[in-house]
């Protein structure tokens, strides 16, 4: 069924060629497109409010009908259109290239030509004779919430003159007409001969010699709406838009972003600098723009400050609110001024229109299979299937429906293959490229970024694609087992008991808040450090005394940091920042580091810090590494980066926890150390809690108490010390059963005296995880929370719901 769309408004501006921008308002879209609507009424609006938006003007509905009727073209286009067999891609490019070429070879209405001339001189009045501008194509059925159209119809930048200016609005009227955006229409239900093309001609910021991109609203992979995702890269916004770049990503946190109590928060909770190896700049006589190499310094340096980052963030969410819908946006920064400039905002099409109800989860079950590739994950699904490699769209007739579709990157004449691939992996492009946006709003696994990908895989090869595991997409050899589980959101009843998530990892903390829980009881920092950072702390407080080779090394991951300590506080702020905004306001406990010696050598450079130990999981650890005055640069490098997180992100949901912590006078040590450095219990609402994971901790459990906020019971610890084995053992793991009656005596006791002490009380090791019938002990316990793995929540919940219930009828 066709969608009915109106051709044009009423009123009397709804007869005129021309309207500039200032006198067209969100409710214009009949008349001038989503795109057009969407500049006029962010001018009228949100100008007054200090956001910059270059000027310009449009041309209307009411002129694309007037061009076709005195061209004749509606009935000759109709009859083009009699032949289209829109699944058939030779149907589809024949009806496409008679179409655009009958557009083409057209005559713009003279008194319609004089219009746009006139209205472009008087732009040029503003900023100067014969402006250059950028000639967007703006339909009347797009950017609608339910249907973004992007990319589908042209833009031609730097257009500079009367005659380039006439020649572009031509084009994009015929690219109503673009292979893509036929089929798009087909695929939607819109009538194509209901909908007209508006024209917008606008002044270029001149981001040639400075930077521009897009932002989003919201997190674009997992539909997490607390964040502003910003990329950036150097030169025109168009290599950032068509995925020819790795752009900078940068996320900015919009709850803390927001608060204005007295208070500056600058929530910049991820930088991520990308490749920018190409930019595009103002080219010179018949190419507009020209694409050139970024040199190496400018590369390893991010394109925006962190006052530029915060200023396109809080514009955004000015935006937003204004729309009140999640945005995807387009900037510029003018490299002339210094300026930045939004350009463009259309409604986010693919999470914006979703109302969360359920929750899938992708499980990969085979393991040990052969890693292939690696890069930028799109979406959170699991799938496998055929590799098709297509090298370019003149062969894109050759896809089957259900390959894998493995090509250096797509544009929107790539759409008719893209909705019937299985999967897609480009190698090139970002997290906001084409193949990414379009993958995300068909709902298909997709891995951009991925170098070689042409070169290592083969057509007819069985590969599977997962995506499951955050930001970063794996391809793995032949056809993998995998297991999704669905969730019904709104059949998880409410308990007493307080059920946290164990999560170390940034790049699933979103999609992971999803999932019904009351905070995180333990993210680890060791997993950020070694997976984010990779560097032992104190070869980055030693650099200057390393070896020449080390220190290369370390150069070659610490890209654009002078101060290698800088780079530690830097990214373990950032992992800990995405865990704590994922969960806002809910507690999110983070353990201080518990790597073992034999564990922190595997760091770069660490077998010049790490001492060789019989037994390492009973040695150097916890609390004890702490104040010993070889490792206490390190962990004032821990402290700083959690100061970081509550200070300056706002995140001051964030809890600290000691853990190994084998006496009391050694958390005082602790906690004596913590103040020295920034972090002092008590303070601006500060709580710290020590780890209950040695029979000490049981025993004095009061004396701990004291000078800690909670504790949290570290089962799998626990077990290994009270049962006298080493847990990473096989030799004797089967004696360590948490189950153990001797290690439930203790748990009882310590939920005991916390509850007498009315202090936090949960616990984070994996038995009520994994040991069925655990989680009804500790309910009995009158625990106060436990932290599960996230792949267990639902049945954990579900399991302490009904022991309650018995409980409460007893």
């Amino acid at each position: 069924m066709m969608r009915k769309t109106k051709q044009i408004s009423n009123g009397v501006k709804s007869k005129k060629y021309i309207l500039w921008f200032k006198e067209i308002s969100a409710k214009d879209v009949p008349l001038v497109g989503g795109k057009n609507a969407s500049l006029g009424e962010m001018i009228r609006e949100l100008t007054k409010k200090g956001i910059n938006i270059p000027d310009g003007f449009a041309t209307t509905s009411y002129a694309y009908w007037y061009f076709l009727k005195e061209n004749n073209l509606l009935p000759k286009l109709k009859e083009i259109f009699k032949k289209l067999d829109a699944r058939d891609i030779k149907s589809l490019q024949e009806t496409g290239r008679e179409t655009r070429n009958l557009i083409l070879k057209a005559e713009i209405p003279e008194d319609f030509k004089k219009e746009i001339i006139k209205a472009y001189r008087k732009l040029g009045k503003i900023y100067g004779e014969n402006p250059d501008v950028a000639v967007r194509s703006s339909a009347t059925a797009e950017d609608l919430p339910s249907a973004s159209f992007a990319g589908l119809h042209e833009t031609f930048l730097n257009v500079k003159g009367e005659k380039e200016l006439l020649d572009a609005v031509k084009k994009c009227i015929a690219s109503l007409f673009n292979d893509r955006a036929i089929s798009y229409r087909e695929e939607k239900g819109f009538n194509h001969f209901k909908i007209a093309l508006s024209v917008g001609v606008q002044k270029m910021a001149r981001s040639d010699l400075a930077s521009a991109g897009v932002m989003f609203t919201l997190d674009t992979e997992t539909g997490f709406k607390d964040v502003i995702l910003i990329n950036s890269s150097w030169g025109l916004g168009e290599s950032v838009v068509k995925g020819k770049v790795i752009p900078d990503e940068f996320l900015v946190f919009k709850p803390t972003l927001r608060q204005a109590q007295g208070k500056l928060y600058e929530p910049i909770i991820s930088k991520v600098l990308g490749t920018k190896r190409r930019k595009l700049i103002y080219g010179k006589g018949d190419k507009a723009t020209l694409e050139v190499k970024v040199p190496l310094e400018d590369q390893r340096q991010f394109t925006l400050s962190d006052e530029e980052i915060l200023t396109l963030a809080q514009w955004a969410c000015l935006i937003e609110d204004h729309y009140k819908l999640p945005q995807d946006i387009e900037w510029a920064k003018d490299g002339k001024t210094g300026e930045i400039f939004i350009v463009q905002s259309r409604p986010e099409t693919v999470h914006a229109p979703k109302e969360i109800k359920s929750y899938a989860q992708y499980i990969l079950k085979e393991k040990g299979a052969k890693l292939l590739l690696e890069g930028e994950a799109v979406g959170s699904k699991i799938t496998s299937g055929k590799v098709k490699i297509i090298p370019g769209v003149s062969k894109i007739k050759e896809f089957k429906k259900g390959e894998i579709l493995v090509t250096k990157m797509t544009d929107p004449d790539w759409t008719s293959i893209m909705k019937v691939a299985q999967g897609i992996i480009t190698e090139e492009g970002s997290r906001v490229c084409h193949a990414a946006i379009v993958s995300r709003e068909l709902g298909i696994p997709c891995i951009v970024g991925v170098k070689q990908a042409m070169q290592i895989l083969k057509t007819g090869q069985n590969i599977t694609l997962d995506c499951s595991g955050g930001q970063k997409g794996k391809i793995f050899d032949g056809e993998l087992k995998f297991e999704i589980k669905k969730y019904d959101l709104k059949k998880i009843p409410k308990i007493r008991t307080k059920i946290m998530m164990n999560t170390s990892h940034p790049d699933v903390a979103f999609s992971q808040s999803f999932l019904p829980n009351s905070g995180i009881g333990l993210a680890r920092e060791e997993f950020i450090i070694a997976s984010q950072i990779q560097i032992h702390p104190l070869a980055l407080t030693n650099y200057g005394k390393l070896n020449k080779g080390l220190r290369k090394k370390i150069d070659g991951i610490t890209i654009g940091y002078k101060d290698k300590k800088q780079y530690f506080i830097d990214k373990l702020s950032q992992g800990i920042g995405k865990i704590g905004a994922a969960i806002y306001p809910k507690p999110v406990i983070v353990r201080f580091s518990d790597f073992k010696s034999n564990e922190y050598v595997q760091l770069l450079g660490g077998n010049l810090f790490e001492p060789e130990e019989s037994n390492p999981m009973l040695g150097w650890r916890g609390a004890s590494r702490y104040y010993d005055e070889k490792f206490k640069p390190a962990f004032k490098m821990e402290c700083e980066a959690i100061k970081r997180v509550r200070e300056k992100f706002g995140l001051k949901n964030i809890i600290p926890m000691i853990p190994f912590c084998r006496t009391p006078e050694e958390g005082e040590k602790v906690l004596k150390l913590m103040k020295e450095f920034g972090l002092e219990r008590g303070k601006d609402g500060l709580e710290v809690y020590v780890m209950c994971e040695i029979p000490s901790n049981v025993i004095l459990a009061d004396k701990f108490l004291e000078i800690f906020d909670g504790m949290s019971i570290g089962s799998n610890d626990l077990t290994q010390l009270l049962l006298g084995l080493d847990r990473d053992s096989a030799l004797v793991a089967k004696v360590g059963d948490e189950r153990n009656e001797a290690v439930k005596e203790m748990i009882r006791k310590v939920i005991k005296i916390c509850r007498e002490k009315k202090k936090y009380c949960g616990i984070c090791g994996e038995a009520p995880s994994v040991y069925e019938g655990f989680a009804e002990f500790l309910v009995e316990q009158g625990i106060e929370s436990m932290s599960l793995n996230p792949d267990t929540i639902i049945k954990t919940t579900l399991i302490v719901a009904k022991k309650e219930k018995g409980r409460k009828n007893q």
